[in-house]
């Protein structure tokens, strides 16, 4: 028999109960909110360590100081930072009135919208189910949050604790496959944020579609790191390195690809394999470096380096030693150099820790490649000039850039959060966060002694003088 018709019913009342809530309370006041995020935050703080423990076994190796520096630490500054800022963002903001209606008032009210759902991904488990709820709750809204199947361990151990921490008309986690993603994504949520790939954010925005939801998409893509002629190769490789093989390259904002000046690559790939080492001396056998979630993604990314070798790319190591762990599904770093463009490592996102180099004679070339692409979810600009800093800022689209570093902007509560084309729309972190889960409800406050009876019928000279008058200004 058919389960897929109990779980929407079973999600559909979840659902129900969550927005029966909230009508008996849609504008719950500062108290309210700031006592749930205080809520989370014990949450996390109480069971950080079970918590990594719970993800170190789903990926069958990833450090928990890893998880705690990735995942805890910007959780809990998402939450200190919706803390201090709350009442102010709650607060209506003062807005123009048009010289012809004076001496109307007006204002923005930020309003609650009502249940949001987030759907978060299984490579940052803890951190993308945290940061939207965060917000989200900061707005006054109710949330639920389904979390990945290719995560069972963690998923179960968070919606257990958050069952816990918060009451069942507050958040509810839903776990669960692709039967049960699909009929969560078609819930009438007031607001639906996805963490996740391009392919699977199609059918997520097409299910929100029939509900008119509105949707915050958080995709990836090809990001760049573009090394500018005369940057100091090692310190780029440094920090491309160190972004690229947290968390084994499983992570949406990595660089994928490198564009550098030609004839540096052999320095690039020696520096790189430097900085690899000092990272993780032990090569594979590291036990701070992380496993390939599961074998599925491991053959994928076998396969994208394979297809790329038999196109006559050079494929270099950055560990000695063993290079693959079929077992446990662990993937050595490589530099993968002279990829034939139409080759998936070249076309796709990675999402793993190879790394092709592009070279370049010109900046200008490299800004075109760039161009060339999908608008990336981020990119990185190693650059010494400032001019041609500039020039590439205004010359080319990403949903995030850190200038000499990688993935940094993410950790910055006062930056927005969000994609662009195909890595995404819209954003969140911080006030935009807030404003993304809440209704900018324009309020005009009309003055008694003021109206539309010049601009009234029966229209003659009046209106005739009244429109002329208004048009010269």
């Amino acid at each position: 028999m058919d389960r897929a018709p109990d779980f929407a019913a079973s999600l559909q009342q979840t659902y129900s109960a969550l927005r029966a809530a909230f009508d008996a309370a849609p504008y719950p006041p500062w108290d309210v909110r700031r006592d749930r995020l205080l809520r989370l935050r014990q949450m996390l703080r109480q069971h950080a360590a079970e918590f990594a423990e719970a993800i170190d076994a789903d990926f069958g190796g990833r450090p928990p100081p890893e998880t705690g520096l990735l995942e805890l630490v910007p959780s809990l500054q998402g939450i200190a930072d919706a803390l201090r800022h709350g009442p102010r963002w709650m607060r209506p903001r003062a807005a123009a009135v048009s010289r012809w209606f004076l001496p109307a008032r007006a204002h923005v009210l930020p309003q609650p919208l009502g249940v949001v759902g987030i759907i978060a991904p299984w490579n940052y488990p803890l951190v993308l189910a945290v940061a939207p709820l965060t917000t989200a709750l900061a707005a006054g809204n109710l949330a639920m949050v389904k979390l990945s199947e290719f995560t069972p361990t963690f998923s179960a151990v968070f919606a257990q604790r958050a069952a816990q921490a918060f009451a069942a008309g507050e958040l509810a986690v839903v776990q669960g496959g692709v039967e049960i993603g699909a009929a969560f994504s078609a819930l009438p949520f007031d607001h639906l944020l996805f963490t996740g790939s391009g392919g699977v954010g199609r059918q997520v925005m097409a299910a929100a579609a029939a509900n008119l939801t509105p949707v915050t998409l958080e995709l990836g893509g090809k990001s760049p790191a573009v090394i500018a002629p005369g940057y100091d190769l090692r310190h780029a490789a440094q920090r491309i390195v160190y972004g690229k093989l947290l968390n084994a390259g499983q992570t949406c904002i990595a660089p994928d690809y490198v564009l550098l000046p030609r004839g540096q690559e052999a320095a690039f790939v020696a520096a790189c394999r430097e900085h690899a080492a000092s990272l993780y001396p032990q090569g594979l056998l590291s036990p701070d470096y992380t496993s390939i979630i599961d074998h599925r993604q491991y053959s994928r990314l076998v396969g994208l380096l394979g297809e790329a070798r038999a196109g006559g790319a050079r494929v270099h190591a950055l560990f000695d030693g063993v290079q693959a762990d079929d077992l446990r599904h662990r993937l050595a770093p490589a530099v993968v150099c002279d990829a034939p463009p139409t080759v998936r490592l070249m076309t796709e996102e990675i999402f793993g820790p190879l790394l092709p180099v592009v070279a370049y004679d010109e900046v200008e070339q490299a800004l075109a490649y760039v161009r060339s692409q999908p608008r990336p979810l981020a990119l990185y600009w190693f650059d010494r000039d400032r001019r041609r800093i500039r020039d590439a800022l205004l010359r080319t689209h990403a949903g995030g850039v850190t200038v000499g570093d990688t993935l940094l902007h993410f950790a910055q509560d006062g930056l927005p959060f969000g994609g662009v084309g195909a890595s995404g729309m819209g954003h969140y972190h911080g006030r935009w966060g807030f404003d993304t889960f809440s209704k900018l409800k324009p309020v005009l406050l009309q003055s008694r002694w003021s109206g539309v009876a010049l601009a009234a019928p029966p229209y003659g000279r009046r209106t005739r003088w009244l429109m002329k008058l208004m048009g010269r200004l």
